[in-house]
């Protein structure tokens, strides 16, 4: 397999992953939302499951951009 269709499926893998981490952060969204909203304290395995899911977001989205990058040096 060429390099710019191994970049081009990581890529694709990653976007999987972030949608997959997004879905799974909106249930402890919701409930610190609505904590918020109705002036209680969230609860902490929301805060952390946020968190958590958070950070995996970040992380990917920050190797997704590498990977854009180095298949735009490929390009060149």
């Amino acid at each position: 397999m060429s390099k710019k269709s191994q970049l081009k499926r990581a890529i694709n893998d990653c976007e999987l992953e972030i949608r997959a981490y997004e879905r799974k952060r909106e249930r402890s969204q919701t409930a610190l939302m609505r904590a918020m909203l109705s002036g209680t304290k969230p609860s902490p395995e929301d805060e952390q499951y946020f968190n958590v899911f958070s950070n995996l977001i970040d992380e990917t989205r920050e190797k997704l951009r590498g990977l854009y990058a180095e298949l735009e040096e490929l390009k060149k």
